[in-house]
């Protein structure tokens, strides 16, 4: 069998979005998959995966630190020998693209988000810039997960041998089924995802502290990923929040909610707002690439203006004049447009075709 290795930089987000492709890869291929954390890989391990743990600092710009990711990539790939190499996030496609291009394995990488990396100014910019180029210039294919980010490459000269553009990871329809409406007089917004600055946290802590009432409450399922949790204590502590903890598993938590709210300042395509979509929920989101691309205005959602707390109230009170009907309505709205253009199985259709193509 013909062998690949994936490069990532989470083991829930390779099982949790894209499982349904590994699934596939492993009916033909033999699959190693690097990964820095335990989350998902007792799952990936049982399916068929050999997993090799690889430590990173998604963050961080330690030269150091990420020196030594790349020493652990080239040895990965002279014990390996694979086929092809498929990388997902930001350090995996530059170092993982740069490192297979100069042992010539051929590769393909996945542009999940720019995150605020395209923002900066001056010799930061023209370094990312650089590194980009060296280590998507040989891929044989760049998978973009919406128009905004494929542009930027673009405008900067970033490219590979051939460019696609995917629905972000698709969602599962079938692990996010359709929940009936909550019944009841309580409105119960929901964020999913790191308490970080560039998530919105701030805008939506401002938010919950103007709105939150008996009626009205807001829940935060995620851990802090920057120095929130005094702030996050003492808001749960005035009843402005309550925080959920992490959990893998979100759906249980989605089928209870009334919409899910995400203010982030930018996104690849947003997976939880596919998942709570998927699930029949209304949400609140960014009006940005990565968010606008899954829900209608008023059909199966509402917008709102990112780094506005203001504006983010103004779409929540919006949300809050609708009956239960009228948000049950937006709900199933939300679930038929999934179905229509976020199934995950037509992602893994796109990236099939692409590495058939090249090892079959």
């Amino acid at each position: 069998m013909k062998k690949i290795l994936i490069l990532a930089n989470s083991s829930g987000g390779l099982y949790d979005f894209r499982n349904e492709l590994v699934l596939r890869l492993l009916e033909k291929y033999e699959i190693t998959a690097s990964l820095p954390d335990d989350v998902r890989t007792k799952e990936l391990s049982v399916e068929g995966c050999r997993v090799v743990k690889t430590p990173i600092n998604r963050r961080g710009v330690n030269p150091a630190e990420d020196f030594k990711l790349m020493l652990a990539y080239r040895k990965l790939l002279k014990e390996e020998k694979p086929d092809l190499v498929l990388t997902y996030t930001i350090k995996p496609n530059i170092y993982g693209g740069f490192l297979s291009r100069m042992m010539r394995v051929p590769y393909m990488v996945t542009v999940t988000g720019l995150g605020s990396t395209f923002q900066k100014q001056g010799i930061f910019l023209k370094m990312i810039v650089a590194m980009y180029r060296m280590g998507l210039k040989k891929a044989e294919c760049v998978f973009f997960q919406n128009k905004e980010n494929r542009g930027i490459f673009e405008k900067y000269g970033i490219s590979g041998k051939k460019a696609k553009l995917v629905m972000g990871s698709g969602v599962n329809l079938k692990r996010h089924s359709f929940e009936p409406y909550p019944e009841g007089d309580k409105t119960r917004f929901l964020y999913i995802g790191r308490m970080m600055r560039e998530k919105g946290i701030e805008e939506l802590l401002e938010a919950a502290k103007q709105l939150h009432d008996e009626r009205v409450s807001f829940e935060l399922l995620g851990y802090p990923d920057e120095d929130y949790q005094d702030k996050l204590d003492d808001y749960e502590k005035k009843g402005y929040i309550s925080q959920l903890g992490f959990h893998p598993d979100v759906h249980e938590y989605i089928k209870n909610a009334s919409a899910l709210v995400l203010p982030t300042y930018h996104e690849g395509m947003s997976n939880v707002l596919m998942e709570a979509s998927a699930t029949g929920r209304p949400v609140i989101a960014s009006n940005i690439s990565g968010c606008r691309e899954v829900f209608e205005e008023g059909v199966t959602g509402f917008g709102c203006e990112a780094k506005s707390s203001g504006d983010l109230i103004r779409a929540l009170s919006e949300f809050l004049k609708l009956s239960v009907e009228e948000r049950a309505k937006m709900g199933q709205n939300a679930r038929v447009k999934m179905e229509k253009e976020f199934d995950r199985e037509k992602v893994a259709d796109a990236y099939m075709e692409e590495i058939e193509k090249l090892l079959d």
